[in-house]
């Protein structure tokens, strides 16, 4: 097992998805904010495959199969990755937020 460290790398304004409103159920415009469970450029380290303290369950729901990918020795095929690094993101349909993933060798 090992370490993968994860990069806040880009948090979506739902405006740029939504144009800033969405109608609820019962025809009114909902308005969604950013996501505020994290900050752009955050850092966390995820050892031996778990959840690191703070960082949110959904989020890590999403990512935690590209994580484990990672720590295992594996890599992606894509030619916008380099060995031992991806780009990653929750499910969020309105406020998504992308991680980068790079294995910590040694």
């Amino acid at each position: 097992m090992g370490k993968v460290k994860i990069t806040v790398f880009k948090k979506v304004d739902p405006s740029v998805i939504f144009d800033g409103n969405v109608p609820n159920m019962y025809g009114t415009d909902v308005p969604f904010s950013i996501c505020t469970a994290f900050e752009e450029g955050q850092e966390y380290l995820a050892e031996d495959g778990a959840m690191p303290d703070g960082f949110c369950n959904w989020a890590w729901r999403d990512i935690s199969k590209d994580v484990a990918i990672l720590n295992f020795g594996g890599n992606f095929w894509a030619e916008w990755t380099k060995p031992g690094e991806m780009l990653t993101c929750c499910t969020d349909g309105v406020r998504p937020v992308s991680f980068k993933l790079e294995r910590i060798e040694g």
